[in-house]
């Protein structure tokens, strides 16, 4: 079973947990429980983690006599396939179109500074590209 299309295999319940996950880094039952929008019952949420846990997402560890539970795949690579869906579902697997749209979402709301990185990144990939 392979990770790289986790959040297709998630329902949406699911998917709110592993982002909480994410965001977090580590997160008990309850604290999942707290953060959930539209909150279902805390034996819900249980039930989902271990349905969570089978599928190979999420591994617990115990502290404190609870079950802290943690990302089985690094958000880094979580973030990279997540992206990679992004582009192909709605830019048409076109990385141009994504970061016009990402650039005309941000506009006024991006610092001189962030303009400066974004094209000292592009300038890279100019580079790796040549």
């Amino acid at each position: 079973m392979g990770n790289r299309d986790t959040h297709r295999s998630l329902s949406r319940r699911e998917r709110q947990m592993m982002d909480i996950l994410y965001r977090r880094g580590r997160a008990s039952a309850a604290e999942i429980h707290q953060a959930l929008p539209d909150r279902p019952s805390y034996s819900a949420v249980r039930a989902k983690l271990r349905v969570l846990e089978e599928k190979g997402h999420v591994r617990h560890e115990e502290e404190a006599l609870r079950y802290v539970y943690v990302p089985t795949v690094k958000r880094e690579t979580a973030r990279r396939s997540a992206v990679k869906h992004l582009v192909a579902t709605f830019f048409e697997g076109s990385v141009e179109q994504a970061v016009a749209a990402l650039l005309a979402s941000a506009t006024g709301d991006l610092s001189a500074d962030e303009l400066d990185r974004i094209s000292r990144l592009i300038g890279e990939a100019r580079k790796e590209g040549a």
